[in-house]
């Protein structure tokens, strides 16, 4: 994910979809592969919202507190946004979503994305 540059992005990114695989895996032994697909699509919808977070983040190029607030909001708008509407979609066109897993992954992730605050920006 070179295209992303926000170091702290990069690697929550990566732990999602770490996160997605094996909690796809597991629910895999408890509910079978609709079970599975469900929380790979769970897991998605919060991948694919915080890529494009991280994207839009990693673009910025204005050093003023005013386009850095600007880049934050337009960022957190398009996030709110896809991630409503790739959740409608799912709910929508899959109908063997198993709605456990494909909310408790997605939740889950929403969890993993919270953890960029401990992540140090600093490679040294």
């Amino acid at each position: 994910m070179s295209w992303i540059k926000n170091r702290p992005l990069n690697i929550v990114l990566r732990l999602q979809l770490l996160a997605t695989l094996i909690a796809a895996f597991v629910i895999w032994f408890f509910l079978g592969m609709h079970g599975t697909v469900s929380a790979v699509l769970g897991g998605s919808v919060s991948v694919m919202s915080s890529a494009a977070f991280a994207l839009i983040i990693s673009r910025h190029k204005g050093y003023t507190a005013e386009g850095t607030i600007r880049t934050a909001l337009r960022a957190e708008a398009v996030k709110i946004i896809l991630t409503v509407s790739l959740l409608w979609l799912v709910f929508k066109n899959y109908e063997d979503v198993n709605a456990f897993a494909f909310i408790g992954t997605f939740i889950l992730n929403v969890l993993v994305y919270s953890m960029a605050l401990f992540v140090s920006d600093d490679t040294k």
